[in-house]
């Protein structure tokens, strides 16, 4: 009869199929053949195309299985090689870096004193520990600077020329009262108080009593506008603007000014108030009891839309009438001597920050100090600034995280508590952003650990001579380690300046920052690592208004920053290097001052500077 097949039960995909499946379930055979009738199936040729289908359907599947094990294998190898020649590669990469050090024959000069180098370099740990080697790597190349660093990349920023001190406003009487102002915060925001309480009293034809400095248990400086700034020189430019007084007349003294009303507060004054506001507030107070005092008044006036005149007025303030004092000239021109080194020379900028009388103190090569014998052993005459805007108050008030761990949160806590009380009860009663999300977003300052690796990978080279600007530093000495194991040429005025000269400053931190504004604004190329800081902007827009367009400013997008800085696990150092400086390159345009932004910061506008 012929051999018998193995029973189609033991075949798992027989088991499901039913009456209309392809092989009976008591059939002898494996399948169904043409001529193989079903018992009981009404349809018999349907069901022996359905059968045949799904047999090509499972041989099909099978293939595909067999083609994607293949695929999986092929790619698995692939894989493999490629790591395999990655690894190579990396391990001839760290050969190279050594110098060829196990091909004696091949040592060149320059691997040798990398090799020596190397024993000198600092271990770095934290969140930049890679980068920080990486860029102490690059650094130890030694390459050529790039000339940009040193200069304006843009033509058009020598096309502007200062021309506030124009005026075409008559003289002011000031008949209509006296304004007294008490201007808050640190030297910086005082200066930008002073000159819009002048563009206010010129708005109201008041008479402006000399600017009072408010104590702060922030800056625990008593120093008043006559310590900081030459009160004589301040009246005499402005008086074809304004009347000035160093006084109240008599008859107002005694006036108690807070129950007649005629004291107000930063509360009673919306931030950038614009002038009808004082026009229509302010202007009958004034006219009523012939004397208002302003308290705090921070950033209280817009910057548009402001009268063209108003606006030059504003100008004039900040860039002409406000001198610092012969103390701090003085010895502002010993640290910019010191500074400069052997090559120092008088730029367009020291005389009106100097005066010409200091200013030729930098020609001097007279040695005063061991310290200045130092100094100017270098032969470089050029030198960065950096201010470091990473004060605990920043830091506090930023609501960041640094790496300090409960350590840093309880500290940064606790001075909240005691400085920035408002803050302090919001933190707890409100749900801010994520400490992760404000760095994203670029709203925490620069550390210095990430100021020295935007420095590295611009390609200032490491013997750079770095001026650090800022008070005490977040982290101390500790934290300031980083910038000068990579840039050991870093210096501060406290290192500069010897005790005798620094005494007189000491406990006066507006005089001390008023040291950093003159250096940072002399130096030939500037950094700044807040854009939101106010010496910053200040130092910023000096430049800019009396730099002839040759004075480099490096003003970082701390967004575009953190966001290549996010990856500082993975990056290679040459990937870094060009998106560090293509995003400082995108802040290097030259423009006009947009509408509403500082003219202490933007002076490039028709009513501070004329455009050639």
């Amino acid at each position: 009869m012929g051999q018998e097949r193995p029973n189609d039960e033991e075949r798992p995909e027989s088991r499901d199929l039913g009456v209309y499946g392809c092989s009976p379930p008591h059939s002898p055979r494996l399948g169904p053949t043409r001529f193989y009738v079903f018992a009981g199936d009404p349809n018999p040729k349907q069901t022996i195309k359905r059968c045949k289908r799904k047999r090509i359907q499972a041989c099909n599947d099978q293939r595909t299985a067999k083609t994607a094990i293949g695929v999986m294998a092929i790619l698995g190898f692939f894989c493999l090689v490629n790591w395999f020649m990655l690894s190579r590669l990396h391990e001839g990469r760290v050969w190279l870096r050594r110098g060829l050090s196990e091909n004696p024959k091949h040592v060149s000069a320059q691997n040798e004193e990398r090799k020596k180098f190397e024993k000198q370099k600092m271990k770095y740990n934290g969140t930049y520990g890679r980068m920080l080697s990486l860029a102490t790597d690059a650094l130890a190349e030694n390459k050529l600077e790039t000339k940009d660093l040193w200069q304006e990349p843009k033509e058009q920023a020598s096309a502007w020329k200062p021309c506030a001190d124009q005026r075409s406003l008559t003289p002011d009487d000031g008949k209509n009262g006296y304004i007294m102002v008490t201007a808050n915060g640190g030297i910086n925001q005082q200066r930008v108080a002073v000159c819009n309480i002048v563009v206010v009293a010129r708005l109201l034809n008041a008479a402006l009593v000399i600017p009072k400095f408010m104590l702060s248990d922030v800056w625990t400086d008593a120093s008043q506008f006559g310590d900081i700034y030459q009160e004589e020189h301040f009246m005499e430019y402005l008086s074809p603007d304004i009347r000035i007084v160093k006084e109240l007349p008599k008859e107002l003294q005694s006036l108690n000014l807070e129950e007649i009303g005629s004291v107000v507060t930063d509360i009673e004054v919306m931030k950038e108030a614009k002038p009808d506001f004082y026009m229509t507030h302010i202007l009958p107070i004034l006219l009523k009891n012939r004397v208002i005092h302003f308290v705090g008044f921070g950033n209280r006036l817009a910057f548009d839309p402001l009268p063209f005149e108003l606006q030059r007025l504003r100008c004039r303030c900040n860039f002409h009438a406000l001198n610092f004092v012969p103390r701090i000239q003085e010895t502002a021109a010993l640290l910019v001597k010191r500074l400069r080194g052997s090559g120092s020379y008088v730029a367009p900028l020291d005389l009106h920050l100097l005066g010409p009388k200091y200013a030729s103190l930098i020609l001097d090569n007279k040695s005063d100090s061991p310290v200045q014998e130092e100094a100017a052993s270098s032969s470089s005459s050029k030198y960065l600034a950096l201010h470091l805007r990473f004060e605990i108050d920043m830091v506090a008030h930023s609501l960041c995280y640094f790496g300090g761990g409960e350590t840093e949160q309880k500290e940064l806590d606790s001075y909240r508590q005691k400085h920035f009380p408002s803050l302090s009860t919001l933190t707890r009663k409100k749900k801010f952003r994520s400490a992760d999300v404000l760095r994203t977003e670029g709203l925490c300052p620069l550390t210095p650990e990430e100021a020295v690796l935007m420095l590295a990978a611009l390609g200032f080279n490491r013997e750079t001579r770095v001026f650090v600007a800022g008070a005490n530093i977040y982290g101390g000495s500790k934290r300031l380690a980083v910038l000068t194991s990579l840039y050991p040429n870093l210096v501060t005025k406290e290192k500069l300046l010897t005790e005798s000269e620094l005494q007189p400053f000491k406990n006066f931190s507006s005089q001390l920052a008023a040291l950093d504004f003159i250096a940072c604004a002399a130096a030939d190329a500037f950094a700044m690592t807040d854009s939101g800081s106010q010496l910053s902007s200040l130092v910023s827009g000096y430049r800019i208004y009396y730099g002839g367009g040759k004075l480099p400013t490096i003003r970082p997008n701390k967004r575009r920053l953190s966001d290549i800085l996010l990856k500082n696990s993975t990056i290679e150092w040459n990937v870094f290097e060009k998106r560090v400086r293509k995003a400082i390159r995108q802040t290097k345009h030259v423009f006009a001052r947009p509408n509403g932004r500082s003219v202490y910061r933007y002076p490039r506008c028709k009513e501070c500077m004329c455009h050639a």
